[in-house]
């Protein structure tokens, strides 16, 4: 039997949604060592972009520097920021917190009844004699 145009649309259809749905399914948190890694792998990208920025910087003064020499009616260069060389690449994870630092616990103020205790109600509260 063969499929018709129409069906053929639809059933394309459905495995589209069908894949699109698998897709934007939630994956789980990245383990600490991936996301250490995925944190050093920014910093290496951030550092890169310097250098690029700094060889643009020293290239664009050069070109600079010559259009100033062989141009008779050029202006003289004003004082601007001289080109940051950004050095080699250091990274340094961050030092992991320790719970108490980190807000693991609940601050101060915040329960609104004692945490629970051995001690009976009535004897902790001893009752007014009114």
């Amino acid at each position: 039997m063969t499929m018709t145009r129409t069906t053929r649309s639809l059933a394309l259809a459905l495995c589209a949604a069908g894949v699109c749905t698998l897709a934007s399914a939630k994956l789980p948190a990245p383990s600490p060592e991936a996301a250490a890694k995925a944190a050093e792998a920014a910093a290496k990208t951030a550092w890169a972009g310097k250098v690029d920025n700094y060889k643009l910087c020293l290239s664009q003064d050069k070109v600079a520097a010559h259009y100033r020499k062989t141009t008779p009616s050029a202006k003289p260069a004003a004082a601007g920021a001289a080109c940051a060389d950004p050095g080699p690449f250091a990274y340094t994870p961050p030092a992991a917190k320790p719970a108490e630092a980190a807000g693991a616990h609940s601050p101060p103020g915040t329960a609104s009844s004692p945490p629970s205790t051995q001690v009976p109600a009535a004897a902790a509260t001893p009752a007014s004699k009114s």
